[in-house]
């Protein structure tokens, strides 16, 4: 059976059955992260701009931030019939995308704050890291698929990574 492709934007989070594809584009500092059980064969991505959603008001999407992107998308899965004990995550993304000569400004460092609290959101919930290409400071799109459980990374200037 072919795989459908599903292209999520900035702030999305999509879980779905096996066969599919799940893409997002334009990874700059914000993350690509992938949750999937390839037993129960769900698959679920979110594309995360920020590392927590603390002061805002609650009509933002629930995807844009790590600290409720990861609850929400390990309840999706749940959902769909994956077991907690069987998810793993990749993820991509997080890079330093912009940097001003002379000045340490701290708001620059989003992408490895992401990082960080995406890989802290998921170890609260025991879920293993399983792959992961971040940092730099090049974008990159991403294409998790579900015939082999791979996450392909397109970086710019520097091809594909599949991990």
């Amino acid at each position: 059976m072919a795989e459908n492709s599903v292209v999520l934007g900035m702030a999305d989070l999509l879980v779905m059955k096996a066969p599919v594809k799940l893409i997002t584009l334009g990874l700059g500092s914000c993350i690509g992260l992938v949750l999937f059980d390839n037993v129960a064969r769900v698959a679920g991505m979110a594309h995360i701009m920020l590392p927590d959603s603390r002061g805002l008001q609650g009509s933002e999407k629930v995807g844009k931030y790590a600290d409720t992107a990861v609850p929400a998308l390990v309840e999706a899965m749940l959902k769909q019939g994956a077991a907690q004990s069987r998810l793993r995550a990749k993820i991509a993304g997080g890079a330093q995308m912009f940097a001003l000569p002379g000045i340490n400004a701290e708001f620059l460092t989003v992408g490895a704050k992401n990082v960080r609290e995406t890989t802290r959101r998921l170890r609260d919930f025991g879920i293993r890291l399983a792959a992961s290409d971040t940092g730099g400071n090049k974008g990159r799109t991403i294409e998790f698929s579900t015939s082999n459980w791979m996450l392909k990374v397109k970086t710019l200037g520097k091809g594909v990574n599949e991990i």
